[in-house]
């Protein structure tokens, strides 16, 4: 008879445990050398040479060197070579003991390789995730069998055992291929035991789609009930285990036989094992016998594992009920099946329904993040419906516990719209959008306190946890959905979360972070923290591994069907467990909203956000401080005043665009500081006024100045003007602080002038600016920058502040000597352009108040006079120059008025070189110049 050949090889071998281990190759014996004849003859040809040239005898001693020489390299070559071999073979026998420890190494791997490949009964039942997915040839038993390990190079005994010893891999799996029929011989128990091993190990190998039992193995009842026996299904492969003088069913394609030790192989079978002695024997096989010690299990042993392939089979019957499990359902069963002993012990909710046989109700699936937790991950790509469960597992905690025990904060980081009809919920206290990258921050920062908070609350209670009942603090969950767009966005708060979820369990801080892939994205410090795992569908059998233990997430379909379909594993569970979670809609929000009315919630992490526009109760504090700006410190978890004393304070720096509110701040303290008393000077626009009150302002400081647009203000000015101003400014704001002087200072920018007097106004009002490096320029964190800041929205001291907003303002008109000027003196000259056009306005307006002639019509050498009628002289600088005479009289007797259009006139004419006020030119404005004094500005007809 012919017999199948025995299969020993492992498949896929790998190309690693098959690479050649390499021994170094000793060198080659050292040979016998002959006799150096021609270097021995050199020197005696040399010696008797010497000797002839010399004449002296001593020279032929040196004839006797050549043999002696030859001899010596001789030896000494000959003992270089031995020691060289020596030095080679020690290295050879210190690689033999590497290699051997290697192979020993690769023998071993090699065999797990073999067993997973082909598991035996045993291999096949300790491994869950091997039942019915490691089909091919059956394991006999374990034998040797020639191994992919190889060893090169090297040679001597030691090198030829190591590399026998390499070739042969002991206790290796010996297999068969079972469906060319197998024959088990041998009388007795041990007989029947490797029978069953056999056909046991077949059918937790092979689904009942590849194998069908046409009847019971060897008419024991252990099998009964497997889905493999009774027909299995369509396609199968029908096998027959035959006893002794059975016959061969009709239909049969495979046969595994037993018979006696004398009785005759069925032709069916191709592989025979003989057993001789209890469990030993061998397989034999066309290339050669192989001795094996076959595997056998008893009758107990075979029924567990019928069991178990029952329940295997009630598992694959039983699943999910279809389409979306309304969550108002889910929330009824939970009401009427629920434990309320449970309740108290934690955060328990009921989130979706398990898989279900059709004659059973669907389990309810809960999860509990005290118990399961602290803290959770949930994970699943675009459209599995991973923020329909989050919403779904808010909406249930809501339903379970107050306001006053559980409060929610949300993130959402794809949109921020996923959790918008949560807002309404009591247990909602804030929701961050990555549309609102401050408010992430915020809530950040929040956190950060809300940790100190709970930590000073338990410990003043002498506590350990939140769980002693002497604390009375509510539990938080924050729940974030995309924490992948939360970290991309805002990469260093994963510190923050990750210190949440280190002390989470003990302040009653809970984390739930929705991501579409964890790997890369929640670190292994996070990970650690959240064994409670969900897995929707995912993209790639190793995320489902890395976080539920097994590849299943990655074989839900993608179809609509299985949208909301996952994996729920808790720390205590050996597998995972397959749900459909219920899906909340708009009607069951409204219904939670209203079912805790008159609970008055939890304080959050998160305080109010500032208003859009705000005014304080009084503009003045008792202790005399300007109420300017109410500032958030969400570290703290508290909104400060932010005030200016006037006298005391140095001031503030206020940058920012148009229309971002520096004006308003600007009347705002304006306004306050005269309510408190205080002597404010605020300049106004007008480039007049606003010379004249920086005069002022210089001259004698007031309590608090105020210059709004101060760029803006200088730019208006003429050159040699807006570089006096800035001038004046910049020692108006050095001074302050010896005048005792609060500046309030707004600019547009830091540039020219400003930027100069930005250093000694360190503490900064930033408003919206156009550019990021315009924010950082003016002196805010670029962490602060917000491109839709709104008006009155501005950083202060490092915090988010909302300014004051002023009542509606009306500055004054402040216009420098708007009353009309009419010359008193006896004598006065003017230089005016027009003077012809300019004379006649000044009759009409003067009138017989004051004589007006001009200049060409006071003959020379004579001053008129006009008695007690004052006289006034009118002539443009040309005339003036002609009469140059007169214009000495004059400046010597009277006063000299020249127009503000005429500004040189006023340093060749009058000979004044210091810049007079500033007068605007072509608007009647002129500068009086009388007995000696500065000019001063007047305003003409």
């Amino acid at each position: 008879m012919t017999f199948a050949p025995a299969e020993t090889s492992v498949a896929p071998a790998t190309r690693r445990l098959a690479e050649p281990l390499e021994l170094p190759d000793l060198p080659d014996p050292p040979s016998r050398r002959p006799f150096p004849l021609l270097a021995s003859l050199v020197p005696v040809v040399g010696a008797v040479v010497m000797w002839r040239l010399t004449g002296s005898i001593f020279m032929l001693w040196f004839a006797a060197l050549g043999p002696f020489m030859a001899l010596g390299s001789m030896l000494d070559s000959a003992r270089g070579e031995r020691r060289e071999r020596r030095a080679a073979e020690q290295r050879l026998d210190a690689a033999c003991v590497r290699v051997l420890a290697e192979v020993e190494r690769r023998h071993e791997e090699e065999r797990e390789l073999r067993r997973a490949a082909t598991p035996d009964v045993r291999g096949a039942t300790s491994h869950d995730g091997w039942l019915w997915r490691r089909q091919g040839p059956l394991t006999i038993g374990r034998g040797p069998a020639r191994s992919i390990v190889v060893v090169a190079g090297g040679e001597g005994g030691r090198a030829e055992r190591l590399r026998r010893e390499a070739e042969t891999l002991a206790s290796a799996p010996v297999t068969v291929e079972w469906e060319r029929g197998v024959c088990v011989r041998g009388d007795g128990v041990a007989s029947r035991a490797v029978v069953r091993a056999l056909v046991a190990q077949l059918v937790l190998r092979h689904p009942p789609t590849a194998v069908s039992l046409v009847a019971r193995p060897l008419g024991e009842d252990w099998a009964d009930g497997i889905p493999h026996l009774g027909g299995g299904e369509s396609g199968a492969r029908r096998v027959a285990v035959l006893g002794p003088g059975d016959a061969v069913p009709d239909g049969v394609e495979t046969v595994i036989a037993l018979v006696g030790e004398h009785d005759a192989v069925p032709h069916e079978c191709a592989a025979l094992v003989e057993l001789d002695e209890g469990l030993r024997g061998r397989l034999v096989a066309d290339g050669g016998d192989v001795a094996v010690e076959s595997e056998g299990i008893s009758i107990g042993q075979a029924r567990r594992i019928g069991a178990t392939m029952m329940r295997r089979a009630r598992q694959t019957q039983a699943g999910l009920p279809g389409g979306p499990v309304p969550f108002a359902h889910l929330r009824a069963r939970a009401a009427s099946e629920g434990d309320a002993e449970r309740r108290p012990a934690g955060l328990r909710a009921v989130v979706g329904v398990g898989a279900h046989s059709p004659d059973e109700a669907p389990p309810l699936i809960d999860v509990d993040l005290v118990a399961d937790g602290p803290h959770a991950v949930v994970v699943g790509t675009t459209g599995a419906g991973k923020s329909e469960l989050l919403t779904t597992w808010i909406a249930a905690l809501a339903s379970a516990h107050s306001p006053a025990e559980l409060v929610f904060l949300l993130g959402d980081f794809k949109g921020g719209t996923a959790f918008d009809h949560l807002r309404g919920l009591p247990h909602v206290t804030g929701v961050m959008t990555d549309l609102d990258g401050a408010g992430a921050r915020r809530a950040v920062e929040g956190l950060r306190a809300e940790i100190h908070r709970r930590e000073r609350l338990i410990a003043g209670a002498g506590a350990r946890n939140i769980s002693d009942p002497r604390v009375a603090l509510a539990r938080l969950m924050i729940v974030i959905d995309e924490f992948a767009a939360l970290l991309q966005d805002h990469p260093d708060l994963h510190q923050v979360f990750t210190d949440v979820a280190a002390r989470g369990r003990a302040l009653g801080m809970h984390l739930v972070l929705g991501t579409q892939r964890a790997s890369g994205i929640v670190r292994d410090a996070l990970l650690a923290n959240a064994p409670l795992r969900i897995a929707l569908r995912v993209a790639e059998e190793r995320e489902s591994t890395q976080l539920i233990g097994v590849a299943a997430a990655a074989e839900i379909p993608g179809d609509a069907e299985h949208r909301g379909v996952g994996y729920v594993r808790r720390a205590a569970d050996a597998g995972p467990q397959l749900a459909r979670f219920a899906l909340v809609s708009a009607p069951d929000v409204v219904s939670l909203e209203g079912s805790h009315a008159g609970v008055r919630p939890a304080p959050g992490p998160l305080l109010d956000p500032l208003p859009d526009r705000w005014r304080p109760d009084s503009p003045v504090t008792a202790e005399g401080a300007l109420v300017c700006a109410l500032a958030d410190e969400p570290e703290a978890q508290r909104q400060t005043a932010v005030t200016l004393v006037p006298g005391t304070d140095r001031g503030f720096l206020v940058v920012g665009g148009s229309g971002s509110g520096k004006t308003g701040l600007a009347r705002w303290v304006t306004e306050a500081a005269r309510a408190g008393g205080y002597r404010a000077v605020s300049v106004p626009r007008e480039s007049e006024g606003a010379w004249d009150a920086l005069e002022r302002a210089e001259q004698d400081p007031p309590e608090l100045f105020v210059i709004d647009d101060a760029d803006a203000l200088l730019a208006r000015f003429p050159s040699e003007y807006a570089h006096a101003a800035g001038e004046r400014l910049e020692q108006i704001v050095r001074d302050a602080g010896a005048t005792g002087t609060t500046v309030v200072l707004t600019a547009a920018r830091l540039t020219g002038a400003i930027s100069k007097i930005a250093d000694v106004l360190p503490r900064r009002v930033v408003l919206a600016l156009p550019a990021v490096h315009d924010h950082t320029a003016a002196g805010a964190d670029r962490e602060l920058y917000d491109p839709r800041r709104g008006p009155g929205r501005a950083v202060i001291d490092g915090h988010e502040a909302q300014l004051a907003e002023p009542e509606t303002w009306s500055e004054p008109a402040v216009e420098s000597g708007a009353a009309r000027w009419c010359p008193t003196a006896p004598l006065t000259g003017f230089v005016l352009r027009a003077a012809g056009r300019r004379a006649e306005a000044l009759r009409a307006e003067w009138g017989a108040r004051v004589r007006v002639v001009a200049v060409d019509e006071v003959p020379d050498g004579e001053l008129l006079t006009a008695g007690d009628i004052p006289l006034a002289i009118v002539g443009d600088a040309d005339a003036w120059q002609r009469r140059f005479a007169l214009l000495q009289a004059v400046r010597t007797h009277g006063d000299m008025v020249v127009g503000s259009d005429c500004a040189t006139e006023l340093r060749t004419l009058v000979g004044e070189r210091e810049l007079p006020p500033y007068a605007r030119p072509r608007a009647a404005r002129a500068w009086l110049v009388s007995g000696g004094a500065a000019p001063t500005r007047v305003v003409l007809p």
